[in-house]
């Protein structure tokens, strides 16, 4: 059963590292997030790098930019908007990542390789979790290339940083990950046309990452958002992450409460369903 597992998630990563166009894009796909995001939307230099001018009325800069910073601790939890957004880029390269699992398989059921997977006695469950697996592996690459980048764009970690840290920030990334790739495999499973696929991944990507944490915090979402963003993982994901990383309070035994049941829910239906409708 494991050797199976490990054959079918080796033949997926290899359709990613062997073919050089495709892991190049994939490595600089989460370069350019990090870089048009992590700058394009730095309000930190709107707080912090504006004068104002009111005539009779002379106000030092060294006031106005204590201010700015003070507005951004109280409003973020940190003075550095962009280490906040760093922090979060990593839960939403691994959201569009994880979304990608779905494809996989709709093109082996297309191209025949389901159908001739199935009559070997490898598992159904063993063909779903492989993909699941081969997902989570690339989407925590292309989250440390993120967190690499962020940290030379001028990101800043907790003063108190240890290794155990970033361990768990890595297990929040995995665990979320997890979840979200059984998920969109449990989408396409009998699936047989990329077009509805893609029409999914469209229609889910952009409000998952838009009703999460990822660009502000939920405090300061209008009310009827509120309870959305709270049964959002990424929500969960963010905050762990930057509690972890950046020192911003969070209940992290609820954060990873959250992520280990929303990983292992949608991990035992994806299970249930392979075993229902993989079939010939």
């Amino acid at each position: 059963m494991l050797h199976g597992f490990w054959t079918l998630t080796n033949r997926e990563l290899k359709k990613w590292y062997k073919a050089p166009v495709i892991l190049l894009l994939s490595l600089i796909q989460p370069i350019f997030w990090i870089i048009l995001f992590g700058k394009s939307m730095n309000l930190g230099k709107i707080f912090t790098s504006t004068s104002i001018s009111i005539p009779g009325v002379d106000i030092p800069k060294a006031v106005i930019d204590q201010i700015g910073t003070e507005i951004l601790k109280a409003t973020f939890g940190t003075s550095n908007y962009f280490s906040f957004l760093a922090a979060g880029m990593l839960s939403f390269i691994v959201l569009f990542t994880s979304m990608q699992s779905g494809m996989s398989i709709v093109w082996d059921r297309r191209l025949g390789f389901l159908d001739r997977l199935l009559t070997t006695p490898i598992p159904r469950g063993s063909i779903v979790m492989s993909k699941v697996m081969s997902s989570v592996i690339r989407s925590l690459v292309q989250a440390s290339i993120v967190l690499a980048v962020a940290t030379l764009m001028g990101m800043t970690f907790a003063s108190n940083i240890s290794v155990i840290s970033f361990l768990l920030a890595y297990a929040a990334l995995f665990l979320m990950s997890l979840g979200l790739s059984a998920l969109f495999i449990m989408l396409a499973i009998r699936a047989t046309s990329w077009e509805s696929q893609m029409a999914i991944m469209n229609l889910l990507n952009l409000p998952l990452l838009f009703t999460s944490n990822a660009f502000y915090p939920i405090s300061e979402m209008p009310s009827w958002l509120k309870p959305v963003a709270e049964v959002n993982p990424l929500t969960y994901s963010n905050e762990a992450i930057r509690s972890l990383l950046l020192g911003i309070p969070s209940n992290l035994a609820i954060d990873f409460g959250y992520l280990v049941a929303f990983a292992v829910i949608l991990s035992a239906i994806g299970m249930i369903l392979s075993w229902k409708y993989l079939s010939q």
